[in-house]
C-alpha cells in the first residue's frame, strides 16, 4: 500500500542525503519525495511516498525518528489532509490537436503556460488521481515532455467549536 509520511527535520546540510540513505539501505523505495523549508527557515518538511505494509511503515517510522535531524514524523495516509502535485506536460499540438488539447486543459482546470508553433505546456496541479487522468487523456495526443513534482501533503485544520 503507498503511504505518504510527512517528516519535519532540521534545515541542515547532509539531512536529505541520511533520510534517503535510511530508505536505500534497507532496499526500500522512496515513490516521490518533495522537500522545502518551512515558515522557519530553520526546518524544512519532507513529503515522502512509499510503499510496503503496516509492519515495513512502523520499521521506517522507527528508524527515521533515531536519525539526529529529525524533530518529527508522522504518517498521514489515512488522516483527513489535503495532497496535491503538480506537473508540466508538453504535448504535440498540431493545429487539428488544439482544441482537444485547450478543451482538457479547462475541464481540469489546468494552466497554459507555453505555447510554441507545434506543442502546447499545461500546467497541472491537483491530486495524483487528478494528474493521472490527465496524462490518460493526453498521452494518445503525443506527450513530448513531462515533469511532475512529489506529493505535498498537509493535516486538514481542527474544525472550529
Amino acid at each position: 500500500m503507498k503511504h505518504t509520511i510527512s517528516v519535519l527535520v532540521e534545515n541542515k546540510f547532509g539531512v536529505l542525503s541520511r533520510v534517503a540513505g535510511l530508505f536505500s539501505g534497507r532496499g526500500y523505495n522512496i515513490e516521490s519525495l518533495c522537500v522545502a523549508p518551512t515558515m522557519d527557515p530553520s526546518t524544512s518538511i519532507m513529503t515522502i511516498v512509499t510503499i510496503g505494509d503496516d509492519r515495513v511503515i512502523e520499521q521506517v517510522t522507527k528508524q527515521l525518528n533515531k536519525l539526529i535531524d529529525v524533530i518529527k514524523v508522522s504518517d498521514v495516509t489515512e488522516r483527513d489532509c489535503i495532497d496535491r502535485e503538480m506537473m508540466l506536460v508538453r504535448v504535440s499540438a498540431e493545429r487539428e490537436k488544439r482544441d482537444e488539447i485547450l478543451r482538457i486543459a479547462e475541464i481540469f482546470k489546468s494552466r497554459v503556460v507555453d505555447v510554441a508553433m507545434k506543442s502546447i505546456t499545461l500546467e497541472v496541479t491537483g491530486t495524483d488521481d487528478k494528474i493521472d487522468s490527465v496524462l490518460r487523456l493526453l498521452r494518445p495526443l503525443g506527450i513530448r515532455e513531462l515533469v511532475r513534482t512529489g506529493k505535498v501533503a498537509m493535516l486538514r485544520a481542527e474544525p472550529r467549536k
